[in-house]
């Protein structure tokens, strides 16, 4: 269970804190997002877990914030998580929180117990938080496994260019620091972090990636694989935002004159701006899930045309499906039955 330190004073922005390297690259880390995303209004709200993570961004929050509000995600899923989620929420409110709620959740739904997990966290956080973003304490290292995982699945640069320091409402001040940095603050400061069973449970693909894989490379590489993988999800996102704003001006061009897409228009594109402009339209047509796969050939419904049949894609009422299909030289998007 996690302990709070015996003499917790609330922290405030005039509380002087230690000056040690770690407890610097927090506040400065938290107080840099806020001058950028925050200007005018530094109130947030703080997802905590109890963790070293999420335990070290609330207080370096409640030192640098106007107010902040602690909201503790309690996924039941292990004996005692209600205590657990009690002490975070009690720790929380000695460091100065403004407020601290404990929000239970159900744990269920597709894509395993991970997916599921995730789910139920952020759609409580969503209800919970108001007006507010919520900071969460991803660090450099769940950049670095983020990346990874996107490269195990090998859908394209999107899927590699990891967390976003700001997406609306959610922030993540700590991408530029270390998870043992993290810790560090939590030891100078004399917070005791709860230390989840599952960070350690194989059976997770993230933690094997964490505690087997990426060890590996830094090994290999010289102690440098995590900042790597890091720095290129941030210029990794440099790129998408670049692209996306072409793909953005292309559909423009491409849905004047008639329903659905012009070929010609999109075939003059280069390859990755047409194909974001694809993804695009589909999406915004009610299309649920936009694969590698669906792309491709739908792309080759406008560059390699030579008469076939429509591409079946995700969406659609129960009893329908959505299909591609080009006529008169455009692509618009059918129902067909069964």
């Amino acid at each position: 269970m996690l302990e709070t330190a015996p003499c917790h004073r609330a922290l405030t922005r005039s509380t002087a804190l230690p000056e040690t390297p770690a407890v610097l690259a927090l506040r400065h880390a938290v107080r840099d997002w806020l001058a950028r995303f925050r200007p005018a209004e530094s109130t947030v709200a703080v997802a905590l877990s109890g963790g070293a993570d999420s335990l070290a961004l609330t207080a370096a929050a409640v030192a640098e914030a106007a107010a902040v509000d602690a909201l503790v995600v309690d996924h039941r899923l292990q004996a005692g998580s209600d205590e657990v989620a009690a002490t975070a929420a009690a720790t929380a409110r000695a460091l100065g929180c403004r407020s601290a709620r404990v929000l239970p959740v159900e744990v269920n739904g597709p894509g395993g117990m991970e997916a599921a997990a995730r789910s139920a966290r952020y759609g409580a956080l969503e209800h919970a938080r108001g007006e507010l973003p919520v900071l969460l304490g991803h660090t450099l290292d769940d950049q670095a496994e983020t990346v990874l995982l996107g490269l195990g699945r090998g859908s394209g640069a999107r899927s590699i260019q990891g967390m976003a320091p700001f997406d609306s409402p959610w922030g993540r001040p700590l991408l530029d620091v270390r998870r043992g940095t993290t810790r560090q603050f939590c030891a100078d400061l004399g917070l005791s972090p709860y230390e989840d069973p599952h960070n350690l449970s194989p059976e997770f693909t993230r933690v094997r990636l964490r505690t087997e894989v990426l060890p590996l490379l830094e090994d290999v590489l010289g102690g440098s694989a995590a900042v790597a993988l890091a720095r290129t999800a941030e210029l990794l996102r440099e790129d998408n935002s670049a692209l996306d704003g072409f793909a953005a001006e292309l559909l423009v061009r491409a849905e004047s004159a008639g329903p659905g897409l012009s070929c010609a228009v999109l075939a003059d594109a280069a390859a990755a701006v047409r194909r974001r402009t694809v993804r695009a339209w589909l999406l915004t047509c009610g299309v649920r899930v936009v694969t590698g796969a669906h792309l491709r050939a739908v792309d080759d419904l406008v560059v390699n045309w030579h008469g076939q049949g429509g591409v079946a894609v995700s969406g659609g009422e129960r009893g329908t499906r959505l299909v591609v299909v080009r006529e008169h030289g455009r692509l618009t998007l059918a129902r067909a039955t069964g």
